[in-house]
């Protein structure tokens, strides 16, 4: 019961996460808000791992995959899910973003040699309908700013999603040696945060402003719970809990989303809203699932 309990509340941390991100769409750029949560992060996710000691789990080797990890999941993917959101807000880019499930099982089976059989095939039938579903029924776009946002959106997803996937792929051998999981997101976020600071050198990246206090707030708000507290309940999750059951179950942010939407739109999402949600998150469950079977 307290695997249940962490995992959805891990979901939830995610969802807010994203709400929050939302929230300052047109008043932070998607490569500064970028730079200022990987900073964050970074922050958070060291003093951990500081007080945990994990900085003595990792070798030359496994900083290497965790090297490639970030340039991939954080480089690449955060501007991208950041810029998704902003195109597409929150709800849209949750479900999208369930396509890192079956992006990371075309992976496996391509790099790895992983197998892949009819329940996880299944899966990603559900998570493909799912999305088609919630964007093309009734009040699907809603959210999508401006037009072509739609299509720029879903590109930028695709985007994120694949280096979501990659990312993991590639920080796999290093968890799989122990590395503590606070470190490994330290390592990923610290070098991600150098990355973005570095583009700074560059004037046209510059931007034209800081964010204001109320702005700095809120980034650091997005990155306490999603890249903090959120990891933190799904690491404790793991720690109690069946890997299919806490995969599955913290991979429901398409659905608790949709409440936090109504609340701050005052408008109750569309019925296929919540139909493509549980569907993609059934077929995270059936890929999950089909890894254990």
């Amino acid at each position: 019961m307290l695997a249940v309990v962490l995992s959805l509340a891990a979901a939830a941390c995610f969802a807010l996460s994203a709400m929050q991100i939302d929230s300052l769409t047109g008043r932070v750029g998607a490569l500064q808000l970028a730079r200022w949560q990987m900073t964050m992060a970074f922050g958070m996710t060291a003093a951990a791992s500081l007080a945990l000691g994990g900085w003595r789990t990792v070798g030359l080797e496994q900083f290497a995959w965790l090297a490639g990890s970030s340039v991939v999941g954080i480089m690449l993917a955060t501007v991208c899910f950041v810029a998704t959101i902003q195109l597409l807000g929150a709800r849209l880019n949750a479900l999208v973003f369930t396509l890192s499930a079956p992006f990371a099982l075309i992976m496996g089976y391509a790099f790895r040699g992983e197998t892949v059989n009819l329940l996880q095939g299944a899966g990603v039938g559900l998570i493909l309908a799912g999305i088609v579903l919630a964007i093309l029924g009734p009040g699907g776009r809603e959210g999508a700013r401006g037009q072509g946002a739609l299509a720029l959106g879903l590109g930028l997803g695709v985007i994120t999603a694949l280096g979501q996937a990659g990312g993991s792929l590639l920080a796999r051998p290093a968890m799989l040696a122990g590395v503590e999981p606070f470190t490994a997101m330290a390592i990923r976020s610290g070098l991600g945060a150098a990355f973005f600071l570095a583009l700074l050198a560059l004037p046209p990246l510059r931007p034209a402003a800081w964010p204001a206090m109320p702005e700095v707030r809120r980034i650091g708000a997005s990155a306490f719970s999603g890249m903090f507290l959120g990891m933190s309940l799904l690491m404790a999750a793991l720690a109690h809990g069946d890997v299919g059951i806490v995969t599955t179950l913290s991979s429901t942010t398409p659905i608790l989303i949709l409440p936090m939407v109504w609340v701050v739109s005052r408008r109750v999402p569309a019925p296929m809203a919540w139909l493509g949600a549980a569907l993609a998150v059934a077929g995270t469950a059936l890929i999950t699932l089909g890894q254990t079977a």
